[in-house]
Formats: C-alpha cells, sequence, structure tokens
C-alpha cells in the first residue's frame, strides 16, 4: 500500500512533464519510420544524420505551414483593428448586423444597466492575464521540451529497443515487437488521418465562407480545422461558431453555412474517416467516449486529442494477450497485416 500511494503521489507531482513525454512519444513514433527510410536509403547515413536531417524538414514543413496560415490571418487581424471603431459604435448605437444582434436580444440595454459591474470586472483582469502570460511561457518551455525528447527518442529509440529485448527470450521479444509494430502503425495512421482530414474541412470552410461574403473567413476556418481535431464534439463546435458568424454577417450565409456543415459532416464521418483512417484500429463508439472523457480529465485537449490513439494501442494489446492465452494467431482489423501472417507469431500453437 505504500509503494502504491508513493507511485501515485509521483504520478500527480510530475504528471505535467509525464504529459510531455507521452506527447513526445506520439510525435516520435510518427517520425520514427521517416528516419528508417532516410537511414535506408541514404548510404553511408549515420542515424543521428538521418534523424536531424528529418527534424529539420519537419520544422521547416511546420515554419511554413504557420507562415500560411499567419499571412492572412495578420491581414484579417490588420483589417478588424481598423474597423473596430466602426464595429463598436454601430453597435453602441444599434446599427449594421452586431447592433442589430444587440438590439434584438436585448443584450445592448443589458450592458447599458451593468455598466458599473462590467467595469468592476475588466479592473479585475490583470490577474488572469498575468496567469495566461505565464501559461504561455509554460507552453512554450513545454513545445521545446517536446521536441528535445522526440528528437532524443528517435535517436536512441533502436539502441533502447533492442538493448531492452535483448533481455528477453526470442519468442517474447519477436512477439513484443511484432506488438508494437502494430499499436505504432495504429498511432501514425490515426495522427496523419487525423490531421489530413481538418486540412480538408478548413479549407473547405474557408472557401464557403469565402463565396458566402462573410469577413474573416481565414481566422474562422482556421478554428474549424484546429477543433475539427477534437473527437466527437470538435466539428460540431466549429460548425456552430461559423454558423453564427455567417448569420450575423446575413441570414442567407447563416442558412447556407448550416447546409454545408450538415453535408460535410456526412461525408466526413461517412467517406473520409472510413478511407483516410483505414489503418487505425476499430473502436466502438462507446469505447471512444469513455477514452475521451478520461483523457481530458488526465490532460486536457491534449489528452482528447491522443485518447482514440491511445485506446487504439490498448485494444491491440489486449487482443494479443488475449490471443496469447487461447494460443492462437492475433489478426489485427488493421491494412499491412497480411505482410505479418507468414512470419511466425510468439504465442500461437506453432511455437
Amino acid at each position: 500500500m505504500l509503494t502504491a500511494y508513493v507511485a501515485l503521489q509521483l504520478v500527480v507531482q510530475t504528471r505535467r512533464v509525464l504529459v510531455w513525454m507521452v506527447i513526445a512519444l506520439f510525435f516520435a513514433i510518427a517520425l520514427y519510420p521517416a528516419v528508417d527510410a532516410v537511414e535506408r536509403r541514404l548510404t553511408r547515413c549515420r542515424r543521428s544524420v538521418a534523424t536531424l536531417l528529418v527534424f529539420t524538414v519537419t520544422v521547416v514543413v511546420i515554419g511554413a505551414l504557420v507562415a500560411l496560415f499567419v499571412t492572412p490571418l495578420a491581414q484579417e487581424g490588420t483589417r478588424l483593428a481598423g474597423r473596430l471603431p466602426t464595429i463598436v459604435e454601430d453597435a453602441r448605437t444599434g446599427r449594421g448586423p452586431i447592433g442589430d444582434l444587440l438590439q434584438r436580444t436585448h443584450a445592448l440595454r443589458y450592458v447599458q444597466q451593468h455598466r458599473d459591474q462590467i467595469r468592476s470586472f475588466a479592473t479585475g483582469l490583470g490577474t488572469p492575464a498575468l496567469a495566461f502570460v505565464r501559461s504561455a511561457a509554460t507552453t512554450v518551455a513545454g513545445a521545446v521540451t517536446i521536441f528535445v525528447l522526440a528528437y532524443l527518442m528517435v535517436l536512441e529509440g533502436p539502441k533502447m529497443i533492442d538493448g531492452t529485448l535483448a533481455l528477453t527470450d526470442e519468442a517474447r521479444a519477436s512477439r513484443i515487437r511484432r506488438v508494437g509494430a502494430a499499436c505504432a502503425r495504429t498511432v501514425n495512421g490515426y495522427l496523419t488521418g487525423n490531421l489530413l482530414i481538418s486540412v480538408v474541412c478548413g479549407v473547405l470552410t474557408y472557401v464557403m465562407l469565402l463565396i458566402a461574403g462573410v469577413p474573416f473567413a481565414g481566422l474562422l476556418a482556421l478554428f474549424v480545422a484546429i477543433a475539427d481535431l477534437i473527437p466527437l464534439v470538435g466539428a460540431t463546435l466549429g460548425a456552430v461558431v461559423a454558423s453564427l458568424a455567417a448569420f450575423i454577417h446575413s441570414v442567407p450565409a447563416g442558412i447556407a453555412a448550416v447546409v454545408f456543415f450538415i453535408v460535410y459532416q456526412q461525408i466526413e464521418n461517412h467517406l473520409l474517416q472510413p478511407v483516410i483512417l483505414s489503418r487505425t484500429v476499430k473502436l466502438n463508439p462507446l469505447t471512444v467516449l469513455v477514452a475521451i472523457l478520461l483523457a481530458v480529465e488526465i490532460a486536457g485537449i491534449l489528452g482528447a486529442l491522443l485518447a482514440i490513439p491511445v485506446a487504439g494501442m490498448i485494444q491491440v494489446v489486449l487482443r494479443d494477450i488475449w490471443a496469447h492465452r487461447d494460443g492462437r494467431k492475433l489478426r489485427l482489423p488493421m491494412r499491412g497485416d497480411e505482410n505479418l501472417d507468414d512470419t511466425p507469431r510468439a504465442g500461437s500453437v506453432a511455437e
């Protein structure tokens, strides 16, 4: 009991670092195949050089994507700052789409009646702002730490794996490698597939909002794409925000946005996800919901993003344990496993 209590307290006290390590592990798993491919194809290329090359390309690609988004965001932010005084004046006098909305919902009257309370609330925002600055600094430190951890995991991964498996017999080592490869495919399939689906969602949303003439289409599309990364509720959250912005612009634009998101979510659920996420281990809706709820409680939004691949890995391990106890071959519901059927499996009857 004392040992379990000490271990639990250690996990609680170091939970932030543990979350960083888990995220770094997922990034390492995602980049591991690329490093192996570079190391194999470039003759006389050391793993350290291959790892540095892959991580450098990754940083350049991420930087290019950030620049691709930041440029239109900066332009639209400048437009918003220039129009802000007019928007505020229109809202105060009840003119324009925002002012009309405030008038119809009686929000303007509420603001005028509770002006002193709102001013007092705004005065007390100094402490939350300071907390936000601290949180931003922690986020930057966490991102750097995750990058370094992922780099070292990819660089030293083969040595650590070989050294650990050397302590076990050949049959068990083969079984661990097979299950580990299946878990890695689960993570890679989910991360890359989910990212691709979010990019498709963001691009189509941007095109729809641009055609409808909704202001700040880039900002809204970026929010929808990021929200779409969150399982279950993310797509709905992004659709609600974008539809509300479209309704504020005009009723026809709002109706077009609602119709677009209803049609797109049907296409995403029944076409994009089955095709793009075909390498992901299948999970039933109850398992997905429980995994997301637990992960959100443990690690917040990051936990929600990693809940499904973690649940998929757990399912792979449990399937292997169950198959090993029954003395039969493990068949994983993922593409690419047919190549593994030709190799002997530890724990099977043949062994």
